[in-house]
């Protein structure tokens, strides 16, 4: 009995092996008759096309007052007068630190009188050459001394100018460098005063980009200080020489908000909008093999692949542009390279 009932267990198992080669059987004859069976790899691809490829550049900069100067002194001595302090606006002119003038008011009280003598004489000595007096050489001996005395008269009231030391423009005191008593020898730094009405952005920015953008393009600018508000720049300045990574400084001027004022030293994120103009040729990021550096895609004629070297240039989410090696209307592999080589045969799969 055990004998029959484990012949019949074996019968059925190979029934039902028969019974699933044979269904394998009829789906193989039922592809061929559909023509559904590959004689190729599987790939699927995307037509080359012709598309306006815009993008907004996003990069962090940081803000620089538009203007600043260290500010020195000219002249040397103690100082005893300081009029002004860190965080003080001051104008163009107005008067930072005054140093001892004793002896520079003396000497231009000397200087004074000579040129007032040398004058006098002047005159005296020609009237004296019109009748003939004094001699010609006498005379010019005169305007000698008369032109050396206004001269000196010049250097002593500048250096008395100079023992009061004026901004040199209107800004915002950032450092202050001396004390009242301290003495000071001529190009002793005084302050650092910058000018913050108008701004400055620097940005590094890769060479790609950075020559595609020009000098005035209008720039949008967002801080982390001011969520939501949205500041306005344009392009004053591109260096004409890169780094070691091939990023340019690009500069944007701006003008200060009152009601969201900034200050140098912060952090600002630029965005270069509309860097690509035009139609340019795009291909999906997905159809390329290898790397940025050396670009190649598979490219399907007749269903045969066909490996060809391109020129990529921006790359813009997942689009790429292509500046040389592919025209409109061809095709290229997105997805299946990982199996290709050149020439070989593919069957085009749809998504």
């Amino acid at each position: 009995m055990k004998k029959i009932f484990a012949v019949i267990i074996v019968a059925a198992v190979i029934a039902v092996i028969v019974f699933i080669l044979m269904m394998n059987k009829s789906k193989r004859e039922a592809k061929l008759k559909s023509g559904e069976i590959t004689s190729g790899y599987p790939v699927l691809v995307t037509p080359v096309k012709e598309d306006k490829l815009s993008d907004t550049l996003s990069l962090v900069g940081t803000i620089a007052p538009f203007n600043e100067v260290t500010v020195g002194s000219e002249t040397m001595g103690r100082v005893t007068g300081l009029y002004f302090d860190v965080g003080d606006r001051v104008g163009r002119g107005k008067t930072l630190v005054k140093v001892d003038d004793e002896v520079r008011i003396a000497s231009l009280d000397n200087a004074q009188a000579n040129f007032d003598k040398a004058e006098k004489d002047l005159a005296r000595y020609e009237g004296l050459l019109k009748t003939q007096s004094i001699t010609e050489v006498q005379y010019e001996q005169a305007k000698l001394v008369y032109a050396q005395t206004e001269s000196a008269l010049r250097i002593a009231a500048r250096q008395l100018s100079d023992t009061r030391i004026s901004s040199p423009l209107s800004g915002i005191v950032t450092q202050r460098m001396i004390e009242k008593g301290s003495v000071i020898a001529q190009g002793t730094p005084i302050a650092v005063i910058v000018n913050i009405d108008r701004l400055k952005i620097r940005v590094n920015v890769p060479e790609r980009e950075a020559f595609r953008m020009k000098v005035g393009d209008r720039i949008d600018i967002t801080t982390e200080i001011y969520p939501g508000v949205t500041f306005y720049g344009k392009i004053m300045n591109i260096n004409s020489k890169a780094d070691e990574a091939h990023n340019y400084i690009v500069e944007i001027a701006m003008e200060n908000s009152r009601a969201n004022p900034l200050k140098a030293g912060m952090f600002a994120r630029v965005y270069f909008k509309e860097i690509i103009p035009g139609n340019t040729i795009v291909i999906p990021r997905s159809s390329l093999v290898g790397s940025i550096r050396s670009p190649q895609v598979f490219v399907i004629e007749n269903n045969i692949a066909h490996l060809r070297n391109i020129v990529t240039g921006a790359e813009v989410g997942t689009l790429l542009e292509v500046i040389d090696g592919l025209t409109p209307g061809e095709s290229v592999v997105t997805s299946g390279q990982i199996n290709l080589k050149d020439s070989v045969s593919v069957t085009i799969v749809k998504e």
